[in-house]
């Protein structure tokens, strides 16, 4: 059945209708069939011309837009968006790398999906941006005070914490962030909570400073508050735990914050993943409940991309102050135009439409990826974020079963990987954010391959 545009669809094959017609959209963008500019059909109307429910045009263009092929226009319709073709030089060159189905597909957490051509929302804010002169001399090494007052009026919108710009740093990102903060306020040989297991990189920072790590472990909920010992300094994520996916609930952080300004600690709030949440509403940041006992660190790494470097931390003013000063000797902050490109994005709204966006794709990928994994082992975590963990027998070396996957063509991270002395059962954590979606589907093939395989072997006798 064909369409006046060139998507045909196959009712042989397995792949779902909607990511059928966004395959073939892309080609015929890529090679030039579809031009910039050119004006799509309603859903409505190609789904009459496929003989289609709507629903899989609607889910199609959902695809697209999300990955930045399209745009919408108010009162004027869909458009294709301004994409190179490729050349004919670039596809020889292509024609001589090593068979896709040998190319390593990575299922690594905590990448976001970048989509091939720049959204119109980035290129209105780095055109603006293009317009201005840079300010006079070194700019405020606290971060430019417009985007400041704008970070606070985000972070009290959309994380209910209650601010001003004299709160907020802008940094280049959540572990710059978290470095700066250690660099500062610790010395070697003080004592530092963090969650087992737990974000790698936050290890690597606290051993980095020469902090003692005092291993705190985690259940469905999170951090366990009752395993806290005297320390001065907690690492935490409490809105999607990583690499398991608890979410601290209210009660369990009331507790943390009683515990905190009891024993006069600081609560490092690393507030991983609160943007996407498939379930409920996401909870109130940890900093909303107490701004003197929590320091609050956020990133754009997720929600745009890890190369632009940039985030905010969120604490007391005199904290503030004191991480400013420390930084105006440094010279160690996000440059100008950075700086302004997120200001034009965050007022412009382009923030809140690319979390809008992202929900609605990474939606779609964690319930496909749920769906394929679910009868390999226990799924966790997969109400929030970019990841889902599997839990496999305790039989499992999970190592090695994530050596076999690579081998396959396949990068997925095992659980073993993040722990530290709390013992658990084996498993993957698995990023179903960053491949394309037909790439997403054929590394699950593979990797589900994989799981068989050693599942037979686990059963074979002897």
């Amino acid at each position: 059945m064909e369409s006046s545009l060139p998507l045909t669809i196959d009712r042989t094959t397995s792949l779902p209708l909607h990511l059928q017609l966004a395959e073939q959209f892309r080609a015929a963008v890529l090679d030039g069939r579809l031009q910039a500019g050119h004006r799509l059909p309603s859903t409505r109307d190609l789904a009459r011309d496929l003989s289609v429910s709507r629903s899989v045009t609607q889910a199609a263009y959902d695809q697209l837009h999300a990955e930045g092929w399209i745009e919408g226009r108010t009162g004027a319709g869909t458009f294709v968006t301004d994409v190179v073709p490729l050349q004919p030089a670039v596809r020889r060159r292509a024609a001589h790398r090593p068979d896709p189905g040998t190319r390593l597909l990575t299922l690594r957490p905590g990448i976001p999906y970048i989509a091939p051509t720049p959204d119109p929302g980035w290129r209105r804010a780095w055109r603006e941006v293009s317009t201005q002169s840079p300010p006079p001399g070194y700019d405020d090494a606290a971060g430019l005070p417009a985007l400041r007052a704008a970070l606070a009026d985000h972070v009290g919108r959309v994380r209910g914490i209650a601010c001003g710009p004299e709160n907020v740093l802008v940094t280049n990102g959540t572990i710059h962030g978290l470095r700066l903060l250690l660099t500062v306020t610790r010395r070697p040989g003080d004592r530092i909570a963090i969650e087992d297991p737990g974000y790698l990189n936050a290890v690597v920072a606290a051993r980095d400073h020469q902090l003692e790590i005092v291993d705190v472990p985690v259940d469905e909920d999170g951090l366990q508050v009752s395993a806290l010992t005297d320390v001065p300094a907690v690492y935490v994520t409490p809105s999607h735990q990583y690499p398991l996916g608890g979410r601290l609930p209210v009660a369990r952080r009331n507790e943390l914050i009683r515990w905190a300004r009891r024993t006069g600690a600081t609560l490092i709030e690393d507030d991983y993943d609160s943007e996407f949440r498939y379930d409920v509403a996401p909870l109130p940041a940890l900093a909303q409940l107490d701004l003197d006992r929590v320091i609050h660190l956020g990133t754009l790494s997720k929600t745009l991309s890890p190369a632009l470097r940039l985030g905010w931390l969120v604490a007391s003013e005199q904290t503030v102050e004191r991480l400013a000063t420390f930084r105006a000797e440094s010279g160690d902050w996000p440059g100008w135009p950075m700086q302004a490109a997120l200001l034009a994005m965050l007022r412009d709204g382009y923030l809140d439409q690319a979390v809008r966006r992202g929900r609605r794709l990474y939606a779609e990928r964690r319930t496909h990826t749920c769906a394929v994994l679910s009868p390999y082992g226990q799924i966790i975590g997969q109400d929030a974020g970019l990841h889902i963990t599997l839990l496999l027998p305790d039989d499992t070396d999970d190592l090695h079963l994530a050596a076999t996957a690579r081998a396959a063509g396949v990068v997925v991270a095992p659980l073993s990987e993040y722990r530290r002395s709390t013992p658990g059962p084996p498993g993957l954590v698995i990023g179903y954010a960053t491949p394309s979606t037909p790439d997403l589907h054929k590394a699950l093939t593979i990797l589900t391959q994989v799981l068989d395989r050693s599942a037979s072997r686990r059963t074979l006798p002897g």
